[in-house]
């Protein structure tokens, strides 16, 4: 039974976990799940059911480096590995932020037009004005109470579509636990692996969970990081139901009349006429929420990744503090302007991630695994063992991504 005073500590320690989810439910998930969902219907819904669980173990190791250490994982990285090796991983995953500021500033810019009307180029300038203002003016927890309210609006926005579209429940069950793939979808797939299980995601849990108080000594935080791990599956578990949700009302209104989706666009163009105009205005809805939320976050990462890496403070009076929340998002801007095919980019960024994420998940599994840095927090046997099957599942499906691509296969 859980007591009052319990529950209090569940409350005050939730908050990380959500930003992370925000993450993972950015305009490049809107992309791969419309895709998945139009074109195979209910049959990738294991993808986020397997993304999801591989997510809360990569997760709570993340937040465990955080806490035993007091530093991120980017500073760990440029302590702990050779000068060479750590170069390479911070470029690796400055591309990584740079794929995901693509998702999430053209789905914002998108977002606008659908709601509002404005060009694309506009639309991504309000997104870059509204993420940068709330992260330098913002408190830390007055932010975070910000994103979370952003992610209550999509979940709401998504739950509210499920009840229009009337999805076949017996089906969405099946899928969500039976894997299959093949060529044709082993793309499309990867892509939606990649657009939940997000390095830059990684790298931000090791810096924010430093927003908590959990004590001096090793077995203060001991008794505390139950609560971190209840942050991250609640989160998680909300996260879960979004990205399913997309797939689900994807699957139900385009794959269920056979119409093949071209863009995120279309998706709403066409989402009116079938599935009604309240559909259509909470897709729009809830893409704008998607994109500010997830760029702030987005930022918050690729800030602590730059100045991690470099060696420098996290310190937002700095002129490198204040170019590293918009920098990664200057090929965003030149991609709009020369209107290259946005849909097919969010899909590419999302596989361009996947990519990235063994260059992110082997140093996190080799610094937890290291007993001199973590003590009583390094990873146990099972934690160890499930961490190499997660890199090794990922690495393969990469190997094959590129063997399909090279065979025509895609």
């Amino acid at each position: 039974m859980i007591t009052k005073e319990t529950l209090k500590k569940i409350l005050k320690f939730l908050g990380p976990g959500f930003l992370i989810t925000v993450g993972f439910i950015d305009p490049g998930n809107w992309a791969t799940n419309i895709e998945g969902g139009s074109r195979f219907g209910y049959t990738l819904l294991w993808v986020i059911t397997l993304s999801t669980v591989i997510l809360l173990v990569v997760q709570n190791m993340a937040a465990k480096v955080g806490i035993a250490t007091g530093k991120s994982l980017a500073a760990n990285i440029r302590e702990i590995f050779p000068r060479p090796v750590s170069a390479f991983l911070g470029i690796t995953i400055v591309l990584a932020c740079v794929a995901t500021d693509v998702a999430e500033l053209i789905g914002g810019a998108i977002g606008f037009q659908l709601l509002i009307g404005t060009p694309l180029w506009v639309g991504a300038l309000i997104t870059v004005f509204l993420e940068v203002f709330l992260i330098i003016s913002q408190r830390y927890h007055r932010l975070e109470r910000i994103i979370i309210g952003f992610l209550g609006i999509i979940a709401l926005c998504y739950v509210a579509e499920l009840v229009i579209v009337h999805p076949d429940w017996g089906a969405v069950a099946s899928s969500m636990f039976i894997p299959r793939v093949d060529k044709s979808s082993i793309y499309i797939a990867l892509g939606i692996l990649g657009a939940v299980v997000m390095p830059h995601n990684i790298f931000l849990h090791s810096n924010v969970i430093h927003s908590r108080e959990w004590g001096i000594d090793d077995q203060k935080k001991l008794s505390l990081i139950k609560y971190e791990k209840v942050d991250t599956a609640t989160a998680l578990l909300l996260g879960w139901i979004v990205n399913s949700a997309m797939i689900v009302v994807a699957a139900k209104v385009f794959h269920g009349n056979s119409m093949v989706v071209t863009s995120i666009k279309n998706a709403s163009q066409t989402l009116e006429p079938l599935a009604g105009p309240i559909a259509a205005l909470l897709f729009a809805v809830a893409l704008v929420f998607s994109g500010i939320g997830s760029s702030v976050t987005s930022s918050m990462a690729e800030v602590n990744v730059i100045t991690g890496f470099l060696g420098k403070p996290e310190d937002s009076r700095t002129l490198l503090y204040r170019i590293s929340t918009f920098i990664t998002a200057i090929p965003s801007f030149i991609i709009i302007v020369f209107g290259v095919n946005t849909y097919k980019i969010l899909i590419l960024s999302q596989v361009v991630l996947s990519i990235q994420l063994p260059f992110t998940l082997i140093p996190l599994i080799i610094l937890c695994r290291k007993k001199s840095l973590m003590g009583v927090f390094r990873s146990n046997t099972l934690e160890f063992i499930t961490a190499i099957l997660i890199s090794t599942v990922i690495i393969c499906l990469n190997i094959f991504l590129l063997y399909t691509t090279i065979q025509g296969g895609v």
